[in-house]
């Protein structure tokens, strides 16, 4: 009865022993993660994206299944080539613009599948978008994602032979 009392103390405190390493070797895993997010500029996670191809397919699709696409860019660049369907909000590096975005998405319902996307430079550099996923996150929209242009519109996307328009 001893030894198996003893037994069951020594199997215990080695599995604590084991649980005890494993938590502080995953210690520095979960440090790196928590700390990547909080170096990354960019107010969206990877779920909160979407790719160009990606996008394509969906604008191909059916009806009930497109995203409202938003461009909170540059009124000549959208004039020159814009993602068809797309709707133009102006530059939201500029505050008048975001107030006429929350203006115009305050009616929508929250679920909607909305994609935001600028395409005026690379998008480190963009001073548009995040404001434009900011200020739409912070309304209440749970289907919001950002279209990825690494370098801008006319590489990531026009040159690829996605559909544009033109125009207003």
């Amino acid at each position: 009865m001893r030894s198996a009392n003893r037994l069951t103390k020594i199997l215990l405190a080695t599995s604590v022993g084991v649980l005890v390493s494993l938590a502080l070797a995953a210690l520095p895993v979960h440090r790196a993660r928590v700390q990547a997010q909080a170096d990354s500029p960019d107010p969206w996670s990877s779920s909160q994206t979407v790719q160009p191809a990606d996008l394509a397919l969906e604008l191909a699709g059916a009806a009930s299944a497109k995203p409202t696409v938003i461009c909170v860019g540059f009124r000549p660049l959208y004039q020159g080539a814009h993602i068809p369907g797309a709707t133009f909000h102006g530059s939201t590096s500029k505050p008048e613009a975001v107030v006429e975005l929350k203006t115009w998405a305050q009616p929508l319902p929250r679920s909607t599948n909305l994609v935001v996307y600028c395409g005026c430079c690379p998008m480190p550099k963009c001073p548009n978008i995040r404001p434009a996923f900011t200020a739409l996150r912070d309304m209440g929209f749970t289907h919001l994602r950002v279209l990825i242009l690494p370098n801008d519109l006319n590489t990531d996307w026009t040159e690829k032979g996605y559909p544009v328009s033109k125009g207003n």
